[in-house]
């Protein structure tokens, strides 16, 4: 008999922690991913590819909720006000998180109002240039730029296109203009137009227009070279050791998520980015899976937060 009675507790208690794992997510709620992008580029795709696994993998319906403007800032401000029950997250972006609060004045601080859950994906960078600006690399351009003005486009203040060539400003003492854009698609034309000297573009968007030999391609702004330009080398080892700007999305969540709910969109998202069809996905659009633990996340935002002070500061940038 009580070998019995310890059976039965035995599955009662099994069956309140399967329940209790299915209740991590807040029954009767769609799920919301938002963005602070407009459908069609590289953070949309990322969501919805990874929002597309986790409802596959979970039953969950999850919907995709794109809020652009300001950087990202309209659904970073969203999801710091949401209730705090896991029922929204964000896919914030390095500038939202980390440049954007050195450059304005936010009533929060995305360090301590947004609970990290995972990074997304990572990729670099490419620095390309319009062929007749003459450079053939980093050294090439570095020398004309000290002899001639030259400028860089990016997809706006404070982006990681912006940060990635006041980076190599300061790093190579030169001054090359920068050139603000409403997106990327704008700078690319104005880039192959001639109307501009130079870009940090994304390298799916500038692969074909090196291929063809419309843009050169000078380096990538990694640590490390990138899978689709293998032989592009990188800013470092052109010269500028410890150079690195990789653009990045990370998944988070109101301050005030619960853990164990913070752990359960943690287990399916990292599940979800290490499954081989969304790695392949990923990939396709020129952006490496990174799945980590929350501390690593939190750890990985304090970092490029110091480090992007510091390139705000030196170089003294504004919003305007």
């Amino acid at each position: 008999m009580k070998i019995w009675k310890k059976g039965v507790i035995a599955i009662a208690l099994q069956l309140v922690a399967v329940n209790a794992i299915a209740q991590d997510f807040p029954e009767g709620k769609t799920l919301n991913m938002v963005l602070g992008f407009a459908p069609g580029g590289a953070t949309d795709a990322m969501a919805r590819i990874v929002a597309k696994k986790v409802s596959e993998n979970t039953g969950q319906s999850i919907a995709v909720v794109n809020k652009p403007g300001a950087g990202g800032n309209i659904a970073q401000q969203y999801v710091v006000s949401a209730e705090p029950d896991g029922s929204t997250i964000l896919v914030g972006s390095i500038g939202s998180l980390t440049i954007n609060p050195h450059l304005m004045t936010f009533s929060y601080d995305p360090l301590k109002d947004l609970a990290p859950i995972t990074m997304g994906v990572a990729y670099p960078l490419v620095l390309v240039v319009n062929p007749q600006v003459g450079a053939k690399n980093v050294k090439d351009l570095v020398n004309i730029a000290k002899t001639k003005q030259l400028d860089f486009a990016s997809s706006g203040v404070g982006s990681a296109t912006h940060m990635a060539g006041e980076m190599l400003n300061q790093r190579a003492g030169i001054n090359m203009v920068h050139v603000p854009y409403k997106g990327g698609g704008p700078a690319m034309i104005d880039l192959l137009g001639g109307r501009i000297d130079a870009y940090y573009a994304s390298p799916t968007s500038a692969a074909q227009h090196i291929k063809n030999g419309q843009l050169t391609a000078l380096a990538t702004t990694g640590p490390t070279r990138a899978e689709i330009l293998p032989e592009v080398p990188t800013v470092a080892e052109s010269g500028y050791p410890g150079y690195n700007a990789l653009n990045w999305y990370a998944f988070l969540a109101p301050a005030k998520t619960p853990k164990p709910v913070i752990d359960r969109w943690n287990q399916e998202i990292v599940k979800a980015l290490k499954s081989p069809d969304v790695i392949k996905l990923l990939e396709e659009q020129g952006l490496t899976p990174m799945p980590g633990t929350p501390e690593e996340l939190a750890q990985f935002m304090q970092t490029e937060s110091d480090n992007w002070a510091k390139v705000v500061k030196e170089g003294k940038i504004t919003l305007q």
